[in-house]
């Protein structure tokens, strides 16, 4: 599963105006809308109803909200970052600065599986999160969740 085939550099906030979890989740939805061309309303819908199930925070001050729309045709993402990190219920109780937003077909059992095991392991690694972190624009972080396919391209 490549990034760059669920990720464009339009699909990335690199600074995200959002102070609480809803309204991460509603700035997220708003870009999703950008991209996949769904209204942003269905889409917060479906990244709230699960977070009701259980926090999307996976730690490391990382989150990986995610959900599923009929009718939609392919996987998406968005990538965003916060300047302050903000409370989001994540497992290891420590506020979460990137978010790594995943909206997929109602039918995408295993692709949507493969692409959060990509984010997750992508994510788990402290020195990608570091130059995430310190990233200066947009294209610089898509560069950056995109570079190893880029090497392996070369």
């Amino acid at each position: 599963m490549d990034i760059s085939s669920i990720l464009t550099p339009s699909g990335v906030i690199p600074a995200l105006r959002a102070g609480a979890k809803k309204a991460v989740l509603e700035e997220l939805a708003e870009k999703a809308a950008e991209v996949t061309g769904r209204p942003a309303s269905e889409i917060f819908s479906v990244l709230l109803d699960r977070e009701k199930l259980g926090s999307t925070g996976v730690g490391g001050g990382v989150a990986i909200p995610h959900g599923k729309l009929n009718d939609l045709d392919r996987l998406y993402m968005v990538f965003a970052r916060a300047s302050n990190p903000i409370e989001f219920d994540a497992v290891d109780e420590h506020p979460v600065d990137l978010f790594c937003m995943l909206i997929a077909p109602e039918e995408a059992g295993a692709d949507h599986l493969k692409a959060l095991a990509r984010i997750s392991r992508l994510l788990r690694n402290q020195g990608m999160c570091d130059k995430l972190r310190g990233a200066g624009s947009a294209d610089a972080i898509y560069a950056l969740l995109t570079q190893d396919e880029a090497e392996q391209a070369a």
